[in-house]
């Protein structure tokens, strides 16, 4: 009996003091509530009110394309990535292009096309996560990585109960948000090195790893799905989707030989004037196709046109007149410097020592070369002026290797075979030269260099229609070239009628082009085409003629010395 009280007593104490206690504790956690409540209830308040503050939103995203038929000049571009992620085994792909042509709408939309075919693995609700590499933030201790993912070790701050209890939480990145949809990587070629390299071992194993030297597989506070992690890793299977303004060579050889390349064009002027439109009927104005095709000769990117149009309407806030006129956009061209792209041309009479050639630059954008060649008493020279005269090239980390430009070799290509070719050019030398200013490099110009000497010599006028690319060895061979088709299409554009491109070269899809295509293998080939001189009513304006074929002026000219 005695013992039974005693139990009851000790039971008594027991409750009593573990009630004092948990009162104790309840006060002190409540001891702060009313004011954190209150607190909380005004910073909710405040954030209410600022999203209720919404301004109208800018012009150049209510023009953004929201259907595939509204991305202007892209059609290529947009089939291509279609074909790549519209499919049952949909690839990475890797999108080069300059700024503002519509490389993030075109993943966003061929995306949404991909969801609701029954062919493709992508569901309904598969995710677009878009980056951009420019702005990811990188730690090299690995404390935060948004876009790989990282692992919250108990010794950081906020770590939280569970890092209170020594268990290290794995945090996914972008990549793992994106699985099963597309991560879009905007400026891929920026990416660090070190986050490079992880995002290639991510693309290779479809899933991201994690390590802690605070993780042990048999700590029982650890949950299980952090255990299930850290065996198995997080899921990251997804389809990667990078855009660049880089050129490919910059990229590393790793992440291309992982992805599909699909190159979107420059926009030209008549998209441009397609966007301006588009931005004025969205402004509530009407724009002429005059004043459309002005915004389009001045315009460099499909922002710049849509800011220019918005500028110009603003101008005429408060007027009944709900025309752009050109008088308002002169005045945007002049405050913004915006100065009109010379539209390419090409010569309208066949004369000697007169060639077009053709190149491709900035971002592969074709051009017309005009070339001009004079012939003067000399040693069967060609003396070139418009040129880089020296490359430098690393072919390894720390070596530097400097030599003559492949333009300079090409013009003693040139020299060296017009010599054999042509017993007179031995008493000439010949004077090429590149007007407009840019410096011309790279082989391609090698056979209208050669056009244009042979040309000067003889006093044999180039066909004025003719237009010509490729480069040429000392046998008189013509060798292929890069950028054939863009180049093809800068001459359709200045309305040639024909192009001369190496054998080499020749593709089927150039005959859809709207120009005629000749491949020639040889340089002698290529004399033969360049003297045939096209049909008056052709090439050359009305009420004038081409000039005659002179027999020899440069010869005539020494004979006269």
């Amino acid at each position: 009996m005695l013992y039974l009280c005693l139990s009851l007593v000790q039971l008594g104490v027991t409750l009593v003091v573990g009630c004092y206690f948990y009162r104790q504790l309840r006060a002190q956690q409540e001891s702060g509530a009313p004011e954190r409540r209150a607190d909380s209830r005004a910073e909710m308040e405040r954030l209410q009110r600022m999203r209720r503050v919404r301004l109208t939103p800018p012009l150049s995203e209510r023009v953004r394309p929201a259907r595939m038929e509204d991305i202007v000049g892209q059609e290529d571009g947009v089939r291509a990535l279609r074909a790549v992620l519209c499919c049952e085994n949909p690839q990475h792909v890797i999108i080069y292009g300059p700024p503002g042509v519509g490389k993030t709408c075109a993943a966003r939309l061929v995306l949404d096309e991909a969801r609701r075919l029954p062919e493709t693995p992508f569901a309904a609700d598969a995710p677009f996560i878009e980056m951009d590499a420019t702005t990811v933030r990188f730690d090299e201790r690995a404390i935060a990585d948004p876009l790989i993912g990282s692992v919250h070790d108990p010794i950081y701050q906020g770590a939280g109960q569970l890092g209170v209890s020594g268990v290290p939480q794995p945090k996914p990145g972008a990549v793992t948000r994106a699985n099963g949809g597309v991560l879009f990587l905007d400026e891929i070629g920026e990416l660090h090195p070190t986050q490079m390299n992880k995002l290639l071992k991510v693309l290779e194993d479809r899933l991201v790893r994690f390590e802690s030297a605070y993780y042990s597989p048999s700590d029982r506070h650890t949950p299980r799905h952090i255990h299930d992690i850290f065996k198995n890793g997080l899921p990251a299977d997804f389809r990667l989707v990078g855009a660049t303004t880089r050129a490919p060579e910059e990229l590393p050889p790793a992440l291309r030989s992982r992805c599909m390349e699909i190159f979107f064009r420059p926009l030209e002027p008549e998209d441009l004037s397609r966007i301006a439109g588009g931005a004025a009927e969205k402004a509530g104005f009407s724009l002429a196709p005059e004043e459309a095709e002005l915004v389009g000769r001045c315009a460099e990117s499909g922002r710049e046109a849509v800011n220019i149009v918005q500028m110009a309407a603003g101008l005429l806030r408060g007027q009944n007149d709900k025309r752009i006129s050109r008088e308002a956009l002169e005045w945007v061209f002049e405050c913004g410097h915006h100065a009109p792209r010379a539209l390419p041309e090409a010569p309208r009479v066949a004369a000697p020592g007169r060639v077009t050639g053709l190149a491709v630059h900035g971002a592969h954008e074709g051009a017309l070369l005009p070339i001009e060649a004079a012939a003067l008493p000399g040693r069967g020279r060609i003396l070139v002026s418009g040129i880089v005269c020296e490359e430098e090239l690393s072919p390894a980390p720390g070596r530097t290797i400097r030599r003559r430009s492949t333009a300079q070799a090409s013009a003693d290509n040139a020299a060296t075979l017009l010599r054999r070719l042509l017993p007179e050019f031995k008493r000439f030398d010949v004077h090429v030269n590149f007007p407009g200013g840019a410096p011309v490099d790279g082989p391609s110009a090698g056979l209208a260099m050669a056009v244009a000497a042979w040309s000067a010599v003889t006093g044999a006028p180039v066909a004025a229609d003719l237009a010509m690319t490729g480069e040429i060895s000392v046998l008189g061979d013509v060798l292929p070239v890069g950028g054939v088709g863009e180049k093809l299409r800068a001459a359709q554009k200045a309305h040639l009628k024909r192009a001369l491109i190496p054998m080499g070269n020749d593709q089927a899809i150039y005959r859809r082009l709207g120009i005629e295509v000749i491949p020639v293998s040889s340089v002698s080939e290529a004399l033969a085409l360049a003297a045939s001189q096209p049909r008056p009513q052709e090439t050359l304006p009305a009420g004038r003629s081409a000039a005659p074929l002179a027999a020899s002026p440069a010869l005539e000219k020494e004979k006269a010395l």
